[in-house]
């Protein structure tokens, strides 16, 4: 089916259902918690389970500082068709994880999505809703808002940068609008405007997904969003709409869609989001 067909067939849970092609550049593992587990621990990350609203949260944190900076995955693994979730939301490319792997802070921290990385007996207790339907609902922002709060306790860091990939950008949004300790707020082809998102593709509205353009709050002072020039999933349209609303700054990629090259150009692009005076 072609890409435009397949975007207008599905509902709005099924809108990354094309996904998993992976980014040239980027080396491939994931699919599951223990390749992810392996990978990561290679690269200095200590694994832990946040049991957060009734969800047990998947998460990876290295080093301890003043500030950590926690990336908030994606929506995770494709769609088998438009009508059909996964039956396992566990990212096959995670792509937050290997953009946290490549920040050089002293604190960097993981944060897997409700459902996530966990095992098939683990997943029956958890609805399919959660990767689908309700996956912004308020429970499931309020488990991620909680799983924050033990990432900061775990590396004792008084203040936090939230950078969310995709949905997670959605995630990290709508947490620093209810926070009073985000120091920097970056998002990455995150569809931020999601009701003119949903509208857009012509998709159904998601159940209870508050939308971050229209919240009434504040964001921190520095914000940026990442959006990709060749990204058919999340036009930059999309995120400029909510850097006019609230602030920050738009930086569009030109030849980057919605899953190439995040991940390989990353040190590159941390330095212009401003975070490279936290690292040594």
């Amino acid at each position: 089916m072609p890409l435009k067909s397949c975007l207008k067939a599905a509902l709005a849970s099924a809108a990354f259902c094309f996904l998993g092609v992976g980014c040239a550049g980027t080396e491939p593992f994931g699919g599951s918690r223990q390749h992810v587990e392996e990978w990561a621990a290679l690269r200095g990350f200590r694994a832990e389970i946040i049991e957060a609203g009734g969800f047990g949260l998947y998460s990876l944190r290295r080093g301890a500082a003043v500030d950590v900076t926690i990336y908030i995955e994606g929506d995770g693994a494709p769609w088998p068709s438009v009508f059909q979730p996964p039956r396992d939301p566990t990212p096959l490319r995670p792509v937050a994880l290997a953009m946290a792997a490549a920040d050089p802070s002293p604190a960097v921290a993981y944060l897997g999505r409700p459902c996530q990385y966990l095992d098939e007996g683990q997943r029956k207790d958890c609805d399919v809703a959660w990767w689908s339907s309700r996956r912004f609902a308020p429970e499931a922002l309020a488990a991620m808002d909680a799983a924050v709060d033990r990432i900061r306790e775990r590396t004792g860091a008084q203040r936090v940068r939230l950078v969310g990939y995709s949905g997670g950008g959605v995630i990290a949004a709508l947490l620093a609008m209810r926070r009073d300790d985000v120091k920097a707020l970056v998002t990455v082809a995150a569809p931020l405007s999601l009701g003119a998102w949903v509208a857009a593709h012509g998709l159904t509205p998601l159940e209870d997904a508050p939308d971050p353009l229209l919240v009434q709050a504040a964001l921190p002072g520095r914000g940026t969003h990442f959006a990709g020039g060749r990204d058919a999933v999340v036009r930059p349209a999309i995120v400029a709409a909510f850097v006019r609303r609230h602030g920050g700054r738009l930086e569009t990629v030109a030849d980057f869609d919605h899953d190439c090259c995040w991940a390989r150009d990353w040190p590159v692009l941390l330095r212009r989001a401003g975070l490279e005076e936290q690292m040594p």
